[in-house]
């Protein structure tokens, strides 16, 4: 497997026609070519089933149905980018936090989503095959810590780890009805959390389910523990289970200053880290350019130090999403189905790889003089 120097631009389309522009060395560019220019080798795209209200309102923050999804792959391949594509089984966010059946699948019984999983992983591959946007390698559900498909296959309240594999498994039987070579990913949050992986994946594999190449950890140093927890749990990994090893989601904030007046929104309908300084106390990095560029040096240095050249890569997540008005994490049809009270906003720029203005950071020179260990 290829080394991955990857970036999650899921919300790059949204971003780019509420006005954000992407500059490097105060030159206008596609952000595309500017992030080419800097290493990157591949793209990881989120899916969402049906990112709209009951009245057809778009959820917003990318709203990344199989359409949005097959354009961005399609203009990452032109750029000779790889696709991780990165199959939520929701209508909208799933994460460890909530993994909500998608409006269409409501009241199926564990039989029936079994299948649904099953039927919709097999036709998007199939319809992103006509379509020339074919992912090379992809994740079967988003950060699954908890689970997917709640209540059915819930971890750890439901306990549910018979339904939790019974869905993987389906995901996975959809891929290889497609295609019996494609990379798979198998994907969990909390990256310095040895003990989580060890119990999720233990209680997966006495299952009889191996038919995946790669573990994917999202590592996000405000709430995954250090650089050195994150190191412990990748190399045990790499010797207990013998999988590929994939930072699926990473970041790091390169300032502190709010951007309240690049969303133009009033305080009370946005959602910032820029502004939560207590986030900031747990990094062993300042949050600036040089802080950020620094993190991902140590990033690099842990990846390079997993053992039997395991470590595959990373995805940055979201390095382009830059504070435009109306591109948030979700608008008011999004917090309704997800039963949130918001506020929405977007809460991840301050991470981002380009400045408010979008600017290219440093960060992004350091990635791209990064030479891995194991090509």
């Amino acid at each position: 497997m290829k080394f991955y120097k990857g970036m999650d631009l899921s919300t790059i389309k949204e971003v780019e026609s509420l006005g954000g522009r992407f500059y490097d060395q105060g030159v206008e560019k596609d952000v595309f070519d500017i992030l080419k220019s800097y290493g990157t080798n591949a793209v990881r795209l989120r899916l969402w089933n049906d990112p709209y209200g009951e009245d057809g309102t778009p959820y917003g923050a990318g709203t990344n149905d199989l359409a949005a999804t097959i354009e961005l792959a399609k203009r990452a391949k032109k750029h000779g980018m790889e696709i991780l594509l990165d199959v939520h089984y929701s209508d909208f966010w799933a994460d460890p936090g909530k993994q909500r059946v998608p409006k269409a699948w409501r009241g199926m019984n564990e039989e029936q989503l079994t299948e649904s999983v099953y039927n919709f992983t097999k036709e998007t591959l199939l319809a992103m095959r006509k379509a020339d946007a074919y992912p090379d390698l992809i994740q079967v559900g988003n950060e699954l810590s908890h689970g997917m498909l709640w209540p059915l296959g819930q971890l750890p309240e439901y306990g549910n780890y018979d339904g939790l594999a019974r869905f993987v498994r389906a995901g996975i039987r959809g891929v290889r009805e497609v295609d019996a070579d494609m990379p798979i990913m198998l994907h969990l949050d909390n990256g310095g959390n040895n003990a989580l992986y060890r119990d999720w994946f233990d209680h997966y594999l006495e299952r009889g389910e191996d038919d995946f190449q790669i573990i994917g950890l999202s590592y996000y140093p405000f709430w995954h523990g250090s650089l050195e927890d994150l190191q412990n749990n990748m190399n045990d990994l790499a010797v207990r289970y013998g999988k590929e090893l994939v930072i699926a989601e990473v970041s790091m904030g390169f300032t502190m200053e709010d951007y309240g007046r690049y969303e133009k929104l009033a305080p009370g309908e946005r959602k910032s880290y820029a502004t939560k300084p207590e986030l900031v106390e747990k990094l062993s990095f300042p949050m600036s350019k040089e802080g950020q560029a620094d993190f991902m040096k140590a990033v690099f240095a842990v990846i390079d130090q997993v053992p039997d050249g395991k470590g595959r890569g990373f995805f940055y997540w979201e390095p382009a999403w830059i504070p435009v008005p109306g591109s948030g994490w979700a608008n008011e049809a999004a917090l309704s189905y997800i039963e949130e009270k918001g506020p929405g906003g977007n809460e991840w720029a301050n991470q981002a790889l380009f400045d408010y203005e979008g600017n290219a950071l440093p960060a992004l020179a350091v990635i791209r003089d990064y030479q891995p260990k194991t090509q």
